[in-house]
């Protein structure tokens, strides 16, 4: 794929396939944190006896650093370095992790649960740019489609393990599970990445870099895209327990049925990554899969399943459908992302932007979702929202032509 935009500092790239797939262990094991909690809460709820807002709280505190730490985490990046950077937000994971495990007061449970946030900010910003720098151009969009499947793997792990470890064990335990398999993670990347190079000027000159990001039109434009997939796919995976509960699904299948709903996405990030390789376009990517999304949450909401037979199976299934294909958006955007960096500009300056973008749509999702089924009283209107993001998003998308961008966005 050619292209316009600088190319970040050259260090030498490793000839295996172990650097970029120890960077994206790493995302997945970032991303688990968000997901340890939620088949926790009910257990955290009881032993520190926190109330129902507080627990809202610690499930929206990683969205909220998400929301706000995109740019200043870049701008970190781009002065202390891509993989001092990850090192440090795997640590801040260990640290904050550790801390939930022995918190006896909720205020406690909050600062670590904040340094958590941090913690997987730092990690899922410079991991993309990390997996460019170190990996070889002819493996690149197989690296860039397995990194976007991050969050669908750390959803499936997180969720899936977390219902059955807590059948036997209580929740610090499984905390500290979660600190151990991150602190392994440490010694990984140091062994498998190259060490930072050099770079020019102290933290002006890295603020500079960012700035000159975030002026240009094209890091914001796919961030919106983004955000109409997050919107869309936080709110479905995430209402998914309360809707099998009202058919009477146990929670551990309940549990079982989210993960695999989640997981798929990450089977058709990889999915992407090798259509992508065989020479399909960006756009056409994206427009289909927002198409798709669109059709299938119509089914998934507009219809009352249950007056008919197979009650969730049939509405699992299009859930499967939605999740699997819409991980072609957040693919294609990724790979046009690692491009999008503005002459003098920074390459991790592009995803904290769009990582702030889609973390918005990762808090706004589940609230409009919840904000339309009360209005309805019921869940047949939900198809609304993802059908007006998905609009959205087809036509943010269009804005991105080769003339504009000035590079392929056909893989070569």
């Amino acid at each position: 794929m050619t292209t316009v935009s600088q190319p970040l500092p050259s260090t030498r790239r490793r000839s295996g396939n172990a650097t970029w797939i120890v960077v994206v262990v790493c995302g997945v094991i970032a991303a688990m944190h968000i997901w340890k909690l939620p088949s926790a809460l009910t257990d955290v709820q009881a032993d520190l006896s926190i109330s129902l807002v507080q627990a809202g709280l610690l499930l929206g505190l990683v969205q909220l650093a998400g929301m706000l730490g995109g740019i200043p985490a870049s701008i970190l990046g781009e002065r202390v370095g891509l993989r001092r950077t990850v090192l440090l937000g795997l640590l801040l994971l260990v640290v904050g992790t550790a801390i939930s495990a022995l918190a006896t007061a909720s205020e406690v449970m909050m600062v670590a649960r904040a340094l958590e946030g941090i913690g997987y900010l730092a990690v899922v910003v410079m991991a993309p740019a990390l997996i460019r720098r170190e990996t070889p151009t002819d493996r690149l969009t197989m690296a860039l489609g397995a990194w976007t499947g991050f969050q669908g793997m750390a959803t499936f792990i997180a969720v899936l393990g977390g219902s059955l470890l807590l059948q036997v064990t209580d929740w610090r335990m499984w905390y500290w599970i979660m600190a151990v398999v991150t602190a392994v993670g440490i010694p990984l990347l140091l062994k498998n990445t190259a060490p930072d190079p050099p770079r020019e000027g102290g933290v002006g000159a890295a603020f500079r870099r960012v700035w000159v990001t975030v002026h240009s039109w094209k890091p914001w434009v796919a961030g919106l895209v983004f955000a109409c997939y997050t919107v869309q796919w936080t709110a479905v995976i995430g209402f998914l327990p309360t809707i099998y509960g009202e058919y009477g699904v146990g929670s551990v299948l309940g549990g079982a049925l989210s993960a695999v709903a989640g997981g798929v996405n990450a089977v058709g990030a990889v999915l992407a990554g090798l259509l992508l390789r065989r020479g399909f376009a960006v756009r056409p990517m994206v427009i289909t899969a927002f198409g798709v999304m669109a059709i299938t949450t119509f089914g998934v909401y507009a219809v009352d399943w249950s007056d008919l037979p197979g009650t969730f199976v049939p509405q699992f299934v299009l859930v499967c459908v939605f999740s699997m294909v819409g991980a072609l958006i957040p693919t294609s955007m990724y790979r046009i992302a690692v491009d999008l960096a503005p002459p003098g500009g920074s390459p991790p300056g592009v995803i904290g932007l769009m990582q702030q973008t889609q973390n918005t749509g990762n808090f706004l999702g589940p609230i409009l979702l919840a904000w339309l089924a009360t209005q309805a009283q019921g869940w047949h209107t939900s198809w609304w929202l993802t059908a007006a993001a998905g609009a959205l998003g087809v036509a943010l998308i269009m804005l991105f032509s080769e003339k504009r961008l000035g590079f392929s966005l056909r893989e070569r």
